[in-house]
């Protein structure tokens, strides 16, 4: 590392314990965490909903855009109101309750949430790419007492609400519908009603750590398994964000000042200094953490406004960008990827980007150098995490990411670490020790709903298995090395191969099936399979495509498919060499 690079660390690192030291501004402590002692900021909102009433005094302030809608927070919080009393006063809606959303990222899912939570009842995130299977199991597995969704996710879901219904009645709220609706369904026009709503939110009850959202995540039995995040994870999540804005530019002040340059433009993820609005461009799903926990929580939280995309398209995207003056632009990195190099790139007006990040999956360190030679007084970030940890575990950007660019940044202040081998012992510390990181902190999940052993088996005395191989160095800076998990990761969606597999055996011409990732450009990974079938056997990759689509979302349907009537290679347990295969059928 050169002298000026190493000169950054050392003024991150006193920037940072200063910070966190007693009477600092994010001052840390220890606290019990349902019966474990944890590292806790000392001074933190209680709950979500603590937060929204802190935002909703933005008033008048623009929130959402979505294409050309817009809503303040003023219009957002009377509608949060008119929803979370229809919650209350019609379907009983309370503490220890479920809602489940499933939609695209419109402006009702950021008023769903947010009214649910109110109320202190758990947000049930549907991912809208299943299948009417997978989101049938996954209200069958969170049992909510009321169904939000879009026109989309409600046709997919009509051949099994009958079914639904027999063990408990299931009520529907549909946003942007314009057909026939089933029984029970009401159209949220016609319950909504901004003009009339209450001047506060129903009383409630919430402690810190009820579950504020349960979100999938795919599971290796082939099931889904449902996170429960919980409001204290929520809280921290949020304020580990904000501390990193507040932190590089506590180190960046500490720089000692060169009279021949001009000091450059915050890259803050946040504008801590209050003179202007940030804008945030929202381009994943906020299903998932990365647009949910750590997009739209701190873009609220700071008083920003969130731009909300129908649909992923590079060319909207920069369009969207030059229109609202987008300072902030957060998705995986093949979005940003596509953005820079996009022939649109030249021509749109991008100079009020201070950020480009990259979440869900690595950013290779070609694509750091790219971004920092597009952006002009504006830099690349990243952060890493999981599901299970609410959001972020680490964050790297600006000069200690293009000093860095393998490594994903140093670990967020309330959460420990260790590094463990295959069996689970833990490894001595140290720059040169590799093996899976595990994590123990207030950000960590509460466990999977309805499964105790997949609880017990990730999470041990508070510490959370990532199954992500790598190391810490002498800065306390996290590189990852490789997985542990059998899981492909495709443009930031975790594809769990068991599950997939799952499906391609349940084909009669199948003998044998292995599921694993193969590189690819644009998404990181794409899903591969080899199948065995008999020698007599006809299938062929479009046969089987058509068949797990019944089951499977379309990202996780195999898109490279090697057929053979051999057996597959197995070592002394009967396990197949997934890695052995896929190297033959690469080479």
């Amino acid at each position: 590392m050169e002298a000026e690079d190493r000169a950054a660390v050392e003024r991150l690192h006193e920037a940072w314990n200063e910070l966190i030291a007693e009477g600092g501004a994010f001052e840390v402590v220890e606290a019990d965490v349902r019966g474990i002692p944890m590292r806790t900021f000392k001074s933190v909102l209680p709950n979500m909903r603590a937060m929204w009433e802190l935002a909703s005094l933005n008033g008048d302030k623009p929130y959402i855009v979505f294409e050309d809608e817009q809503y303040s927070y003023a219009e957002i919080g009377a509608r949060v109101r008119s929803l979370a009393h229809l919650l209350r006063d019609t379907y009983d809606i309370g503490s220890g309750d479920r809602v489940a959303v499933a939609m695209r990222n419109y402006p009702e899912w950021i008023i769903s949430y947010w009214a649910t939570i109110s109320l202190g009842a758990a947000v049930v995130g549907m991912n809208a790419w299943w299948t009417g299977t997978e989101l049938s199991y996954a209200l069958e597995d969170s049992t909510p007492k009321v169904l939000i969704c879009d026109k989309e996710r409600l046709e997919a879901l009509r051949p099994e609400l009958d079914r639904l219904r027999e063990s408990s009645p299931l009520p529907v709220i549909t946003v942007r519908f314009d057909g026939d609706l089933p029984a029970e369904a009401l159209r949220w026009e016609d319950v909504i009603d901004p003009a009339s709503a209450p001047e506060s939110l129903p009383e409630a009850q919430i402690d810190p750590d009820d579950d504020a959202t349960i979100f999938y995540t795919s599971g290796t039995t082939g099931f889904p398994k449902g996170a429960q995040i919980t409001h204290r994870g929520s809280v921290h999540n949020v304020f580990h964000l904000i501390f990193w804005a507040f932190v590089q530019g506590s180190a960046e002040a500490k720089k000692p000042v060169d009279p021949d340059n001009e000091p450059e433009e915050s890259t803050q993820l946040i504008d801590t200094s209050g003179d202007n609005q940030n804008v945030f461009l929202a381009p994943t799903p906020l299903f998932h953490v990365t647009a949910c926990n750590c997009l739209f929580h701190p873009a609220t939280l700071a008083g920003g406004r969130l731009v909300l995309m129908y649909k992923w398209d590079a060319a909207r995207a920069l369009e969207l960008i030059e229109r609202e003056r987008v300072t902030n632009f957060s998705g995986v990195p093949t979005m940003g990827r596509e953005l820079i190099l996009h022939p649109d790139w030249a021509t749109r007006d991008t100079s009020s980007l201070k950020s480009i990040a990259g979440g869900g999956a690595p950013m290779q360190p070609d694509l750091v150098e790219k971004i920092e030679k597009k952006l002009s007084g504006a830099a690349p970030s990243t952060g890493y995490g999981l599901t299970e940890t609410t959001g972020i575990v680490t964050v790297n950007s600006a000069q200690y990411f293009t000093s860095k660019p393998t490594s994903c940044g140093p670990l967020v202040p309330t959460l420990e670490a260790k590094l463990v081998d295959e069996a689970g012992n833990d490894l001595p510390p140290g720059p040169d020790t590799i093996g899976q990181l595990c994590v123990r902190g207030p950000v960590v999940i509460k466990g999977y709903l309805n499964r105790p052993d997949a609880t017990a088996e990730s999470i041990k005395d508070g510490w959370f298995n990532t199954g992500d191989i790598g190391f810490i160095d002498e800065d306390g800076f996290v590189t990852l090395v490789d997985r542990a998990k059998d899981m492909v990761l495709r443009g930031g969606e975790n594809v769990y191969c068991a599950e997939v597999e799952a499906a391609i055996y349940r084909h009669p011409a199948v003998l044998e099936a292995a599921v694993f990732g193969v590189p690819d450009e644009r998404l990181g990974e794409k899903v591969a399979a080899v199948v065995v079938t008999a020698a007599d056997g006809e299938l062929d990759q479009a046969a089987l495509s058509d068949f797990v689509s019944k089951d499977l979302a379309p990202f996780k349907v195999p898109e490279v498919v090697w057929f053979r009537t051999e057996p597959l290679p197995r070592n002394a347990n009967g396990k197949f060499l997934k890695r052995e295969l896929r190297e033959q059928v690469l080479d």
